[in-house]
């Protein structure tokens, strides 16, 4: 792939320039309901993660270990996962108790429990790969880490509006840590991790199953 193109006097990296577009496009997809397969979960797979190895494999020709596809310090991944879910449960146990968390999750999670665990599971793990995969190793290398850690946060903090005021509004933050895991593991996995247990409680404190 050609390294950067000059337009007016403006040169442009051309990696970084179809990052920023590919990771705007994508989220814009996903919201206007483009059904691929007819659930939201395996759609969000495709799209997300299919979409985002396609390009690593296909069009940057690289490896995903560069991109957070290992296990990479499983150790540190390990502590920070327990910790994160140990004190993101405790607040979660009584944040999704309000009636605004009650009144979103009951008309939108699954009502049979393994089901919504299972689905969560594969929804999220696609968003994990593309921002705390794709995206914040690949700014990495332009910005550095701090910067990458809170640039991948904006769009994924986004992209949870509409959801209840109290969970988008600490999405910046939440992305943030994600993203600060994933550099400190090496791995996208952890958040991931964490992610899918925050998700999966939450749905099942609102809903009344916990």
């Amino acid at each position: 792939m050609k390294r950067s193109v000059t337009i007016g006097g403006v040169e442009f990296d051309l990696r970084l320039t179809f990052l920023i577009i590919f990771s705007t496009i994508v989220p814009m997809f996903d919201y206007y309901s483009h059904r691929l397969t007819g659930t939201k979960a395996y759609d969000r797979f495709l799209l997300y993660f299919v979409l985002s190895m396609f390009v690593i494999l296909l069009l940057f020709r690289e490896s995903p270990r560069q991109y957070g596809w290992r296990l990479g310090n499983w150790r540190r991944g390990v502590l920070y996962t327990a910790v994160g879910c140990a004190g993101m449960g405790l607040i979660l146990w009584f944040v999704a108790r309000g009636e605004g968390m009650q009144a979103y999750y009951e008309a939108k999670a699954p009502q049979d429990v393994w089901r919504l665990i299972s689905l969560t599971g594969i929804d999220l793990f696609g968003w994990e790969f593309l921002w705390r995969g794709l995206m914040l190793f690949a700014l990495a290398r332009y910005f550095g880490p701090g910067p990458a850690i809170w640039l991948q946060a904006v769009p994924f903090a986004l992209m949870h509006l509409g959801k209840p005021e109290i969970e988008t509004l600490s999405t910046i933050f939440g992305g943030a840590a994600f993203g600060f895991v994933a550099w400190q593991s090496q791995s996208f996995l952890y958040p991931f991790l964490i992610h899918w247990f925050i998700s999966t409680f939450t749905q099942l404190i609102a809903i009344g199953r916990l």
